[in-house]
């Protein structure tokens, strides 16, 4: 009797564990089944059923990599950005291991811009494949837009160097190189790039900029003169390689191109903006009243209109002046100088056309413009805010005087200079101050009678 009970058992638990195990092997071919058809589904871009097989899926083997992962991919497809994210960061989770769930999170933080989360997914990535060049190269540039170019340089030379022939990694590693003021280096990784590339036009314009830089005029034109060949029809690549011809001091050449190109594009102000450049910067040197007249009837077109650019109205204004013809020069500079941005040569062009015309009131304007738009460091300042005071005292604005030959004398103002602030300094009731201004011109040069005299005044 026990002999048979137990029997019985043994055969229900067998019968109970084929059940179980046939069920599992349901759920995992219908596991499959679901994988297979959201992949068929993705494939032929059909995310919303791709979505609900493998949420079916997903709902079968909950801890599954693979249906996260493809789900987040399907989710991504359609927009559905956070949702993709979610499965994304579970993917990671659940296989940490696993480069592709951790690559495709960092891809799509970077489509949300979100930066420094998309760093942090490819340094996982690096972590796990150190060898992967294209993970290498997305992580340098994840942190270049995220504005570390200097910590980009490191994955992006392992990039260039796992994958010699791939020619963006050597570009853009050349842009970090640059960012960070390593020009040869730039220059190395550049010239990589365009072996590689030959009509990577973005390399050869970069390195055409670091070679001005160095004062490699010769080869910026000749990676410009290789740029124009590439591209043809564009008359801007004519422009730009005749401006760097003009630079190198190949004048001549420059004219030439710009002759040619000026027939072929008789529509396109860049060329003609372009030849009038060219002409003035060789003429305005050596007031050379021919090249000048050149410049004048090239800019001329280009400078009608409420399109007309600064820089063309300045040049076209300054070569007026130089030609004598002060009227139309300094209202052409006053027309340049409204255009923002605005230049410090238009600036200080149209304060000495202005005060050649004994506009005074324009004068300080320009100048004053002209300071507040420079530099610290620019060696230039102290003689324009002298300048500037000279013209206020002369508008009858004593205050403005001061407030100017204060900044211009600095530490190390002229006698001659401190005694007309000392002046103005006493003019507007501010004794105390004309007399520290006295003692330092007084201590420059005992003797200088303007200063005695001041002090005199001051006691």
């Amino acid at each position: 009797m026990k002999r048979t009970l137990a029997l019985a058992l043994a055969l229900t638990a067998l019968a109970a564990g084929l059940i179980v195990a046939g069920l599992a092997m349901q759920r995992d071919i219908r596991y499959r089944e679901l994988v297979a058809a959201g992949n068929s589904a993705l494939e032929s871009d059909r995310p919303f059923e791709a979505i609900e097989a493998f949420s079916g899926a997903i709902a079968l083997k909950e801890r599954s990599m693979i249906a996260h992962l493809r789900r987040g991919e399907a989710y991504r497809r359609r927009g559905e950005s956070e949702a993709a994210l979610r499965d994304l960061r579970a993917a990671v989770r659940i296989d940490p291991s696993a480069v592709r769930p951790a690559e495709l999170l960092g891809d799509l933080s970077c489509d949300l811009g979100r930066l420094p989360q998309a760093v942090d997914a490819y340094r996982k990535c690096a972590a796990i494949d150190d060898a992967d060049a294209r993970v290498q190269y997305k992580l340098g540039l994840a942190l270049f837009r995220a504005g570390d170019a200097a910590g980009a340089v490191e994955p992006l030379r392992r990039a260039a160097a796992l994958a010699p022939r791939v020619s963006e990694s050597h570009y853009l590693l050349g842009l970090c190189l640059k960012h960070t003021r390593d020009a040869d280096g730039a220059i190395a990784a550049f010239e990589q790039a365009i072996a590689g590339s030959p009509a990577l036009l973005a390399a050869r314009e970069e390195l055409a900029g670091v070679y001005a830089e160095k004062g490699r005029l010769d080869d910026a034109a000749a990676q410009l003169e290789a740029i124009a060949a590439l591209e043809p029809d564009r008359p801007e690549r004519q422009a730009a390689l005749a401006l760097a011809l003009a630079r190198a001091g190949r004048q001549d050449q420059a004219v030439g191109l710009l002759g040619q190109a000026a027939q072929r594009f008789p529509d396109h102000a860049v060329v003609f903006s372009a030849l009038g450049r060219v002409w003035f910067e060789a003429a305005a040197r050596t007031r050379d009243r021919v090249g000048l007249r050149k410049a004048i009837e090239a800019l001329e077109p280009v400078t009608r209109g409420a399109t007309a650019s600064g820089d063309d109205l300045a040049r076209y204004g300054q070569a007026l002046v130089l030609s004598e013809d002060l009227v139309r020069g300094e209202a052409a500079l006053r027309a340049a100088a409204d255009r923002l941005p605005v230049s410090p040569d238009t600036l200080i062009w149209l304060a000495d056309a202005a005060e050649r015309m004994r506009h005074y009131a324009i004068v300080r304007m320009a100048l004053e413009r002209w300071a507040a738009i420079s530099p610290e460091s620019d060696p230039n300042l102290p003689a324009v805010y002298e300048r500037v005071g000279d013209l206020a005292h002369r508008l009858g604005d004593t205050a403005a005087a001061v407030s100017a030959w204060r900044i211009a004398a600095g530490p190390s103002g002229s006698p001659a200079l401190l005694a007309r602030l000392a002046g103005a300094e006493l003019a507007i009731g501010d004794i105390d101050a004309a007399r520290k201004t006295i003692g330092r011109g007084l201590a420059l040069d005992p003797r200088h009678p303007a200063l005695l005299g001041l002090r005199a005044r001051a006691q």
